[in-house]
């Protein structure tokens, strides 16, 4: 579905690009876009593993299970089906760590890992966990308490007062992520019920033929 919508997408502007007589700017956007992925594909090559290798002194050091242990109580109502020696907890752990302190680019190597630690707990291959839907609604949410990435782009930009944004910031991360954790709960509960059911079919068919 999604090389479709990007099919769609790139095509739609190609069209649109000759219909209108901006051939030439579609050609520039292109060219200047392949070398911008190229740029940034290979820069995150070296930071996933940077962060990978430090994830991994981290793990060797007892670090994440400090932190996981921490954040236990939370992690723990959030992803009831994770262990809580797993290491997909450890990389969850860290990866939320570095989105609340705003490194977006340290972040997204631990959130694959932890993807990747997740789909190994998951029984149903083809489907998402539970645990896999709420960490990547958490994700998608935003959770970020200072946003320095953000900061430091505006301090490039020649903003005088950079760091302004941190209270705006808090306000939309807190109701972004609440709202996110509530719609994941709200739909587990449902999906759990409905295989209640299911079961509960099955086994009354079944004891009819017995």
């Amino acid at each position: 579905m999604i090389n479709i919508i990007w099919m769609v997408l790139l095509v739609g502007g190609i069209i649109i690009g000759v219909f209108t007589g901006n051939t030439q700017a579609v050609t520039d956007a292109l060219m200047s876009n392949a070398d911008t992925a190229v740029e940034l594909s290979m820069g995150l090559i070296g930071m996933m593993a940077l962060w990978l290798g430090l994830m991994k002194i981290a793990e060797e050091a007892g670090l994440v299970k400090l932190i996981g242990n921490a954040l236990k109580p939370v992690m723990k109502f959030l992803f009831p089906d994770v262990p809580k020696d797993h290491p997909a907890m450890g990389s969850m752990v860290m990866n939320i760590a570095a989105n609340i302190l705003g490194l977006g680019n340290a972040a997204t190597p631990l959130g694959i890992k932890a993807m990747k630690e997740l789909q190994d707990l998951n029984e149903e291959k083809d489907t998402a966990s539970n645990a896999m839907c709420m960490f990547l609604a958490i994700n998608t949410s935003s959770v970020t308490l200072v946003a320095s990435s953000v900061i430091a782009y505006r301090l490039a930009a020649g903003s005088k007062n950079p760091a302004e944004i941190i209270g705006p910031t808090l306000v939309a991360t807190i109701a972004s992520t609440l709202a996110a954790i509530v719609a994941v709960k709200i739909f587990e509960k449902f999906s759990k019920n409905k295989k209640t059911k299911v079961v509960a079919n099955d086994t009354l068919v079944t004891s009819k033929e017995d």
